[in-house]
């Protein structure tokens, strides 16, 4: 499959998510700052100095929402904190249900230090009333966070755990039948950011595997788009079709001085729309 390389220049990539008009929103964990990229190519870094966000969701209100130190509502230079708790040492991938409300994934461990006490995380719900809902826990390191095309099923990527969790979810918005599907596809490397088509396919960034996995609801490999990085590190659909997928990495083995790019393929799918959030 044809990729085309959009954007270059980055450490590790994260958070791609795309608005009607073609725009480009990303994040670079690393270096820090969360970046947009219009249609015609240009690119602005909009927060320079916010460290390790890994996901981002667009409002309903403008602007966007955004993980890092805090869970942030962002909108044309004003910041709005959503979320915050002394205990969880970063948030990481973003997904908004279909009402407006917000998933999150906390990680407690410092992911930067390899000596650290591992301690897993959570995955909350944030309501349009300002609630903070614990939907589970046990997720060794949070990523990416994806639903069905019907929303009766709710993914979580986790990425030392080599795959990901998938759970049931009622009328009420609650969670059941946890269950751990896709381990035998990232036996070399771990799972990272992911979304889901409308077939019901599941499409994971893989780091250490240089390609995006796609799988089946039952967490069976049954396609892979390959991608020159060893850190592919997320993707998303985009495009005013929502047919387009943005793939970014924390390398580009075509050219090292390049580091964390940013690639579009078209993968003859469209994923399930993301909803706006409106927390």
């Amino acid at each position: 499959m044809e990729l085309e390389l959009l954007a270059w220049g980055f450490g590790l990539v994260e958070g791609p998510r795309t608005d009607a008009t073609g725009t480009l929103y990303f994040t670079d964990v690393t270096k820090g700052g969360v970046f947009r990229r219009s249609a015609g190519g240009t690119v602005e870094n909009l927060i320079p100095d916010r460290p390790t966000v890994g996901g981002l969701a667009l409002h309903a209100d403008g602007g966007f929402v955004m993980s890092g130190p805090d869970i942030a509502h962002w909108n044309d230079g004003e910041t709005r904190v959503i979320l915050r708790h002394d205990d969880i040492k970063h948030w990481n991938d973003i997904q908004p249900d279909e009402d407006g409300s917000v998933l999150v994934g906390s990680i407690r461990s410092d992911l930067f230090d390899p000596k650290a006490d591992k301690t897993p995380g959570e995955c909350y719900r944030l309501g349009l009333d300002g609630s903070a809902t614990l939907l589970y826990g046990g997720v060794e390191v949070s990523n990416g966070i994806g639903f069905s095309p019907d929303r009766r099923t709710l993914y979580h990527s986790d990425s030392t755990t080599k795959g990901l969790w998938a759970h049931d979810v009622a009328a009420d918005g609650t969670v059941s039948n946890r269950r751990h599907i896709g381990r035998e596809a990232f036996e070399r490397g771990i799972p990272d950011g992911m979304c889901v088509d409308v077939d019901g396919n599941l499409w994971v960034a893989h780091v250490g595997g240089r390609r995006v996995a796609k799988l089946n609801p039952d967490g069976d490999l049954i396609g892979e788009i390959a991608v020159p990085a060893k850190a592919v590190t997320s993707v998303a659909f985009g495009g005013s079709d929502n047919d387009e997928m943005y793939i970014v990495t924390a390398d580009n083995l075509d050219d090292a001085s390049k580091g964390g790019s940013i690639f579009r393929a078209r993968p003859g799918v469209a994923g399930v729309p993301t909803p706006l959030a409106r927390v």
